[in-house]
């Protein structure tokens, strides 16, 4: 039998929805380039960028807009033709094959652009990226194998709340939120970016990823919120809340002004 619910309880839920402004996405690199010295990140080097731990904290701060993923059951009919009905019965399990990340595009360097575009050079083994070479002349590729170009378990989006990490001697997590992990992630499209003399508007760039599927976990009750799952060199956060112990205040709402992310 259903309990009988106060007024004061339907109130204390009704008016107080999640928030789609708080999420943290975090750009987790293929495995091959998790080392110093691995092979991504020497491709990215070549390209003429240097991704140490701030910079790619840089780049999950200018992730503009995310979308947190969906999934779905595919069933078959079974007919019962003693007692005429028709139940379904769950046979597979579906998840969306990709995932959109709008990036800010900074002034500084255009970093969501050349990272993403070295990236799916990558993943393509493209040629030079010099155009006056006579390389640049007959593109060619040659596709690299999924285990070098995809990142396994370095994609993350945690949705939290804005009471979810309180300052009690250090960041910790409340429990309130989810964290979403996709599994063997990687770019496949870049969208274009219209630019225009008739009005000076943010510069935006829309990437999508690629991924198998996804595993969803609440947030722990742990310090940062999460165990670490990060490489020793930094490539990774030690745990997704260490970008909001950089970024958010204490009531969780993004500090920029005082922070020196370049």
């Amino acid at each position: 039998m259903p309990s009988i619910k106060s007024v004061s309880d339907i109130k204390s839920s009704l008016l107080r929805p999640a928030l789609t402004s708080h999420y943290i996405v975090e750009i987790g690199l293929p495995s091959n380039g998790q080392d110093g010295d691995g092979d991504f990140r020497s491709h990215l080097k070549e390209d003429g960028i240097e991704l140490n731990i701030v910079r790619q904290e840089k780049l999950n701060l200018l992730c503009a807009e995310a979308s947190l993923p969906g999934s779905s059951v595919a069933t078959f009919e079974v007919n019962n033709d003693y007692s005429g009905t028709t139940e379904r019965h769950a046979h597979r399990k579906f998840f969306d094959d990709r995932i959109d990340f709008t990036f800010y595009v900074d002034a500084e360097d255009y970093l969501p652009i050349k990272f993403f575009e070295s990236w799916i050079r990558y993943v393509t083994g493209s040629g030079t990226t010099d155009a006056n070479t006579e390389k640049a002349k007959t593109y060619f590729y040659r596709m690299n194998f999924p285990d070098e170009y995809t990142s396994d378990q370095g994609l993350t989006i945690t949705k939290f709340e804005r009471d979810t990490y309180k300052k009690e001697g250090g960041y910790t997590a409340t429990g309130n939120g989810l964290v979403y992990t996709f599994i063997r992630s990687f770019p496949i499209s870049i969208t274009s970016m219209p630019v225009s003399y008739e009005g000076a508007n943010l510069l935006k760039c829309t990437v999508s990823m690629s991924y198998i599927r996804y595993i969803v976990e609440a947030l722990k009750d742990t310090p940062g919120g999460r165990e670490s799952t990060s490489n020793t060199d930094g490539s990774r956060f030690s745990n997704p809340s260490l970008f909001s112990q950089q970024f958010l205040d204490q009531n969780g709402q993004l500090r920029l002004g005082s922070q020196n992310i370049a």
